[in-house]
């Protein structure tokens, strides 16, 4: 009996999950059946799109998704185990709008905040995950993101575990002002400490990882990974431009262009992101 009930709340756990990575695939009813790639124009059902992981098979583009299933994507089944899930943004600076609009991306997504924290296992080996969630707020950092990637970072320290984040983020939540920004030095920091004590920490770049998130902590880690076609960096290409007053190479900031100069150690297609992550976990076990 005991047994069994040791049971129950992991197999809970893993359907609620599970409930989640297929809302966020938009496998639910009122959602569009079908998706059209934004670059070559190729229409075809949800469930076609969810097979090739949002990877479109005509021009190879990796169409944004969602952070539950992204980790459905990499972690082992029944492994999951979210962090911190109740912890929601605050209004620091009583921001006009700002509860109303955090409302409505919550309604949207589903999500509390716009990072994920969680631990599991991918092919057996432990770790701690986060994932920065683009759907909400543009996976801008506040100060709940900050104190959750924060928290990721101490649990790993302190359970010995490796570290692996997706960062995908337009920088600075704008609704937050300085205490926004103060979370690029407390991230960091806590990398920092984690590194000091010999931990081994991935991070992986996926579409935009731009501003304060590539300043920080998205930049620190001892292996850097991209998805293809990702923009990598902190001021994006049109403001370059329009600073400099010079026309920028083609692709320039993409994950191919950070690889070319030494930013980004691989470029990763998602369907080998897991086999590739499990690899590497593997050599630095």
């Amino acid at each position: 009996m005991n047994s069994i009930k040791d049971l129950l709340p992991g197999s809970m756990r893993e359907r609620t999950f599970q409930l989640k990575a297929r809302r966020d695939a938009g496998a639910v009813w009122n959602d569009p059946q079908f998706v059209e790639c934004k670059k070559c124009g190729r229409r075809a059902t949800r469930q076609i799109w969810n097979k090739a992981q949002y990877v479109c098979p005509n021009c190879g583009v990796h169409l944004p998704i969602g952070g539950y299933y992204r980790l459905n994507l990499i972690l082992d089944k029944g492994s999951f185990r979210e962090l911190d899930a109740d912890l929601a943004p605050q209004d620091v600076l009583q921001f006009p709008g700002y509860p109303e609009k955090l409302e409505a991306q919550t309604g949207k997504t589903g999500l509390k905040e716009a990072v994920i924290t969680a631990t599991g296992r991918i092919e057996g080996t432990p770790v701690v995950a986060a994932v920065l969630d683009s759907r909400f707020f543009m996976g801008s950092m506040s100060t709940t993101v900050g104190e959750k990637i924060t928290r990721a970072v101490e649990h790993a320290t302190a359970k010995h575990l490796p570290l692996i984040i997706f960062s995908a983020s337009g920088g600075a939540r704008m609704q937050e002002g300085i205490f926004s920004l103060m979370q690029m030095a407390k991230t960091s920091a806590a990398i920092e400490r984690f590194s000091a004590r010999g931990g081994l920490y991935i991070s992986v770049l996926t579409h935009p990882t731009t501003g304060g998130v590539t300043a920080s902590f998205a930049s620190l880690g001892d292996i850097m990974l991209a998805e293809p076609g990702a923009l990598i960096g902190f001021a994006g290409p049109r403001v370059i431009e329009q600073t400099i007053g010079e026309k920028l190479p083609a692709g320039f900031q993409r994950s191919e262009f950070q690889y070319e100069h030494g930013f980004v150690d691989k470029v990763v297609p998602r369907t080998e992101m897991r086999e590739t992550l499990a690899q590497l976990l593997r050599l630095h076990a």
